[in-house]
């Protein structure tokens, strides 16, 4: 291994794990501070929705600073090259690529306003638990989508998590909260399985639109899908918004909330800030790895949110809890050591990066 490949390799590596903290605050923390919201007083699901990806601002720091460092090499490149005609624009996307991480935004915001419709009218504990069934679609849809490959530890691991949701549909209504009836427990049972189903979907299209972009795929240009994805998502709960006449609602809303109108602005900006950690978190592990690792990932952290509530909000923890925790314990288990071996098989029989089961372009500079 050269020099060069290593230096790539440590980078991919910490940048692996400066998105997978990301991911781990905003995987967390997001549902948790969502429903503190709600059982303070909080009614706009649309609200809710809008203030999943309405952070993507705070990413236009960084993606400055990145495209300022790609202007530069251009600069130099085209002085080294006598040309003078070098790209320098902030923004290098083409058009098709384009309308394409603009549709998956769109997606992304349907995503949240079903993830929201259903932490609503569920326990943070069972909403998490459910939605940690994303790993399943996740898997299925990276098989068809970018023909992820499996062994018999992922499939076992998937296999599991299904029964750990199956379990908790057939026996989870007895934690219904306060005042909800057993049809709208049920509906947000239904929409938060059909939020996990969307994120099924979106990440390995994801992975699908990276693998296919042509020359080098840059760091910049990964963040500059997560500003169109955001940008779109936003805009769609923005629509939302404006016929549920969320605007006009929220200055009553907050004169309401239990915690006081000052807590209740606090809370809105730091539920902002939260869960674009997690969506940077959850799109950066896709680019750097793959799809299925950053739904394992989203899984996993899904568990310690159901820890937290029950120790946070108080919320119940029943026998078909601890059950549907232990299947999806021993799920992660399963897949981690699957991992493991097959690492370990390619090392023993020195198996080019080529034949890996992802197909990025390695991980180049901004």
């Amino acid at each position: 291994m050269t020099q060069v490949d290593e230096k790539a390799r440590t980078k991919k590596r910490f940048l692996l794990i400066i998105n997978f903290l990301m991911l781990a605050l905003g995987t967390s923390g997001g549902p948790l501070i969502l429903r503190l919201y709600y059982i303070h007083g909080g009614k706009r699901i649309w609200l809710s929705s809008f203030l999943q990806t309405a952070g993507f601002p705070i990413s236009l720091l960084p993606f400055s600073i990145f495209s300022i460092i790609r202007r530069r090499r251009l600069l130099v490149a085209g002085d080294n090259n006598n040309n003078s005609s070098a790209k320098q624009t902030m923004f290098t996307m083409k058009p098709l690529y384009l309308i394409a991480f603009a549709a998956i935004g769109l997606l992304y915001g349907v995503d949240n306003i079903l993830y929201c419709y259903g932490l609503d009218r569920l326990p943070v504990s069972t909403a998490s638990l459910v939605t940690a069934t994303q790993l399943g679609f996740t898997a299925i849809m990276a098989f068809f989508i970018v023909r992820q490959k499996f062994s018999a530890y992922s499939v076992n691991a998937v296999v599991l998590l299904t029964i750990g949701a199956g379990v908790l549909a057939l026996h989870g209504g007895g934690d219904r909260v306060g005042g909800e009836s057993s049809k709208q427990y049920v509906m947000g049972f239904v929409m938060s399985l059909m939020a996990a189903a969307m994120f099924g979907v979106i990440m390995p299209l994801l992975e699908f639109l990276y693998s296919k972009m042509k020359g080098t795929i840059t760091y910049s240009v990964m963040m500059e899908s997560q500003l169109v994805i955001g940008v779109f998502a936003t805009l769609f709960s923005v629509v939302g918004m404006i016929i549920n006449n969320d605007f006009k609602e929220i200055p009553k809303e907050a004169k309401q909330f239990e915690l006081g109108e000052a807590n209740y602005y606090l809370v809105l900006v730091a539920t902002c800030i939260i869960w674009h950690l997690n969506f940077l978190g959850t799109t950066g592990i896709t680019f750097c790895a793959s799809s299925l690792l950053s739904g394992v990932m989203v899984s996993l952290m899904m568990v310690v949110t159901e820890v937290l509530a029950v120790l946070i909000f108080k919320e119940q923890f029943k026998a078909e809890k601890g059950v549907s925790l232990a299947l999806s314990l021993w799920g992660f288990l399963s897949y981690f050591y699957g991992e493991f071996k097959q690492a370990k098989k390619l090392k023993k029989n020195h198996i080019p990066k080529e034949e890996l089961p992802q197909n990025h372009n390695g991980f180049p500079h901004p």
